[in-house]
């Protein structure tokens, strides 16, 4: 498999699986119907989707212009840690409206599905490595 096939399976089995994960687990908490809390999990997708490319866009510009160049853990942890801020505060705003719940809820479950999703994202990259073998990159 091509690098640029392999990215385009990964990102879009990745999204698929958590659109399902999360649209379920939110309509089994909220007892909302999944037609619902699905739609909300595909916008937050395609949302993460987008904030990633603009956030990463921006975080490369900036380290472009850098004096100390490469990629200490320091820098990948602001890096990591930026991202996720970002997210959260579009994620909490828009959850609590898109679902009709408090903020204070969706600050909740948010900071939830950010611990459930490092936890995903871990075992996803696992099965998908497992099946599809590694990138050549890792070879």
């Amino acid at each position: 498999m091509t690098p640029k096939i392999r990215r385009v399976v990964y990102v879009a089995s990745y999204e698929f699986f958590a659109v399902l994960s999360v649209g379920f687990a939110l309509s089994v908490l909220l007892g909302k119907p999944f037609l619902d809390t699905g739609s909300f999990a595909i916008m937050t997708s395609l949302i993460a989707v987008g904030w990633n490319y603009a956030y990463t866009t921006g975080f490369e510009w900036w380290e472009a212009h850098q004096t100390v160049k490469g990629r200490s853990k320091r820098r990948r942890a602001a890096h990591a840690i930026g991202f996720e801020v970002g997210l959260l505060a579009l994620f909490i705003p828009f959850m609590s409206w898109w679902l009709a719940i408090p903020l204070t809820q969706a600050l909740v479950y948010q900071i939830s599905f950010a611990i459930y999703f490092l936890c995903y994202t871990y075992v996803f990259n696992l099965a998908f490595d497992s099946i599809f073998g590694l990138p050549q990159s890792a070879q």
